[in-house]
């Protein structure tokens, strides 16, 4: 996602966050009772839980249950190194992407309920945009998993941040010129996009958003590599 500022992201998605509560109880009080398919953050029903290549069962929105009220990327440690080592990636730059994108509230209600108001919002932990996941899956051992997934299920985000981030990193060249290293430019191509990596591969100058992020990755660099540690 783009990025700007720290404290104007946290404070813009806690208002969210209440807007898409008031909207989780509207929707919840309506169509309780109904009968009906609990319908996903795309309007398509949920389907029942099947076996991907991610090793386990698809879960449903209400088998998973891992969000208890708070969240700290630590609690993945091992997913972490688990998805970073299938996708051959630095497990300390997926944790630090992590840490960046734990600005917004990752309760999965809360989510599909801000994603029915702006529908090109992110899902999941790692803040994937649709298109992205979609692209990224193809002949993965997740291609079979769907987006509207990843609120529910931690595990399948970071597999497909980790994948993500090997994507990127085979499109840059060998040759890197404005003194970020291969880690910062993936993050940065995480957060900006593909084009805009390779810019700053070349030693364009970021702008104040990319800045803001890449200032935020260098400032969660040691808690990622002491939640991996742990």
């Amino acid at each position: 996602m783009a990025a700007v500022k720290a404290k104007s992201r946290s404070g813009r998605w806690w208002l969210a966050a209440a807007v898409a509560l008031v909207l989780l109880w509207a929707v919840t009080h309506h169509d309780s009772g109904s009968g009906s398919p609990t319908a996903s953050a795309s309007g398509a029903a949920t389907q029942s839980p099947s076996t991907g290549g991610s090793g386990s069962p698809s879960p449903s929105p209400s088998a998973t249950g891992w969000y208890t009220g708070s969240y700290d990327p630590a609690q993945f440690a091992a997913q972490v190194r688990t998805r970073s080592k299938e996708a051959g990636v630095d497990p300390q730059l997926v944790m630090a992407v992590l840490y960046n994108e734990a600005y917004k509230p990752h309760d999965p209600a809360v989510e599909r309920a801000w994603q029915k108001l702006k529908p090109s919002a992110a899902f999941g932990i790692a803040n994937m945009h649709e298109a992205t996941f979609d692209e990224t899956k193809e002949g993965r051992p997740f291609a079979d998993r769907q987006w509207t997934q990843l609120p529910d299920d931690p595990d399948l985000a970071i597999e497909a941040e980790a994948w993500y981030l090997h994507d990127l990193a085979t499109q840059l060249p060998s040759h890197l010129s404005g003194g970020l290293t291969k880690d910062e430019l993936l993050a940065l191509g995480y957060n900006t996009g593909p084009g805009n990596m390779l810019l700053f591969a070349e030693g364009v100058k970021l702008g104040p958003s990319a800045q803001s992020y890449l200032d935020e990755l260098r400032s969660n660099w040691a808690k990622a590599g002491t939640a991996l540690a742990s």
